[in-house]
Formats: C-alpha cells, sequence, structure tokens
C-alpha cells in the first residue's frame, strides 16, 4: 500500500463533537464525540436502548425527521459541519446511505427500478447510463450474476438476503461517501447473514461504513473499530480487537462477556 492510500484510509471521515439528541425532554445521546475513519467498518454495539439507532441516524439528520427530535453538538463530514444551515439534508442523505434492519424494497418497482429510485428521488439521473449505473451497484453488492437476467421482475420477488444486498445497491447507486446499516442482518438467515458480511469486508475498501449490530460475533467479525454505547454516553471506543480483547473499561467487558445486554 503507497503513502497516498495508507493515508486516506486512516484519515477521518466523521467527526463527531459533543453531540446531543433526543425526543422532547428526553436526552438519549449525552455529549458524544468520535472520529470516523475515511475507510473501514466502524460497529456501534451496546444493549437496547441505549442509542445506537438514535446515533447513526443523526448522521444523516433522518433524526430530525422526527417532529419531537432534539439535536445539538456538531457532526463533521471532510471538514464540514452537516448541521450547517447551508446543507441540503436532501442532499446530504445522496452521500450518506442508509441500510435498515429490515430489507425493504419498494414494493411496486422491478429490481432496475429500485436500485434506480434513489437517483430518480434527488433528481441525479439526467446524462447518465442508467443499464451501467444498474450493472455496477448490482456488482457491488455482489447480486449482478443472481438477477441479471431478471431485472424487470419485482423486487419483493427476491430473498431476504437478496432482497437486503438490493437495498444496498440502491444506496451505492447514488455514489454515496458513508454508508450506515442498523441491524442489517437481523431479519436474515444464517447463510443469508454471511453473505452480508462477505459484502461488507468487501465494500469497506471504498467506503466509510457504520454498522449497528446487537451481534458481539458480528461485530468481531465484520468491523475494525468499535464502539460500545451504554444509556446514551460512549463508554469506548477501540480498535475492534482490543476493545475485544483487553477493553480499557470494566463495563465494556461485563457487556462483551454477556453479564448483562
Amino acid at each position: 500500500m503507497s503513502g497516498v492510500e495508507a493515508e486516506d484510509k486512516n484519515s477521518v471521515k466523521i467527526e463527531v463533537s459533543d453531540l446531543r439528541a433526543g425526543f422532547g425532554k428526553t436526552e438519549v445521546l449525552h455529549g458524544i464525540n468520535m472520529k470516523i475513519p475515511s475507510r473501514g467498518v466502524t460497529a456501534i454495539i451496546g444493549p437496547s436502548g441505549c442509542g445506537k439507532s438514535t446515533f447513526i441516524r443523526c448522521i444523516n439528520r433522518m433524526h430530525e425527521t422526527v417532529p419531537i427530535a432534539t439535536t445539538s453538538g456538531a457532526i463533521y463530514m471532510d471538514g464540514e459541519n452537516i448541521y450547517s444551515s447551508e446543507v441540503d439534508p436532501v442532499l446530504l442523505r445522496r452521500r450518506v446511505g442508509m441500510v435498515f434492519q429490515k430489507p425493504n424494497p419498494f414494493p411496486n418497482m422491478t429490481i432496475r427500478e429500485n436500485v434506480l429510485a434513489g437517483l430518480r428521488l434527488t433528481g441525479s439521473i439526467k446524462g447518465k447510463d442508467l443499464d451501467q449505473v444498474v450493472e455496477n451497484a448490482l456488482e457491488q453488492a455482489a447480486l449482478w450474476d443472481e438477477v441479471k437476467d431478471r431485472l424487470d421482475s419485482p423486487g419483493v420477488g427476491l430473498s431476504g438476503g437478496q432482497q437486503q444486498r438490493l437495498c444496498i445497491a440502491r444506496s451505492l447507486a447514488v455514489s454515496p461517501d458513508v454508508l450506515l446499516m442498523d441491524e442489517p442482518c437481523s431479519a436474515l438467515d444464517p447463510i443469508a447473514t454471511a453473505r452480508v458480511e462477505d459484502l461488507i469486508r468487501t465494500l469497506k475498501e471504498e467506503y466509510c461504513i457504520v454498522i449497528v449490530t446487537h451481534s458481539m460475533q458480528q461485530a468481531a467479525r465484520a468491523s475494525d473499530k468499535t464502539a460500545f454505547l451504554l444509556m446514551g454516553d460512549l463508554v469506548e471506543f477501540d480498535d475492534t480487537t482490543r476493545l475485544f480483547t483487553g477493553p480499557s473499561d470494566s463495563r465494556t467487558e461485563d457487556y462483551i462477556t454477556g453479564k448483562f445486554g
């Protein structure tokens, strides 16, 4: 690896500064500070209700779509505060793709139209070779060979694992900088989970990926860095191997060894 590539991989893509978020008078996140690298997978772990999903929804400003949502602090992406009044949330969400817990292909769309849906939504489809966009996105999502002969079939006709990879392809089609995944394998069987994890390991060479997971095994297998949240606080953030083999906080050790959670 060249020095430039090494520097790029280790550079900071997202810097979270004193992030506080909640609903009404209830604060869910209590001053989170974190630097997420430009390449690789960062896992967010912690028990239910600790703020994991709220955290990643703040990164693409989906949290604010809830009427009583509150947010303070800053999140910098490539040095720009995404909460600045000059940042368009719609365009931001093009840069920051989201894959949800349950596969959610659009029910009345073909596989092809599902892949192109994000481009159409953001008005970015003009002048593009749509066939090439579809093929490239499905190739990146490791789905092309399985669906290339039925692109005009309904997306919901695919298996659960294929539907989740279709949703990943839909996110990749708009050429995002960041890919957020909120429990992307929780609704999948072990074989489909393994396929998605293999895909994540491939994509991390090109993307900044942040994944929320309840599975300690998945975090250990798929991520490079891991953040442990507890009751809205960031307890520990470190290289995944170090956090799992020698955590610096006893609460982290108690959680990953199953003493609570």
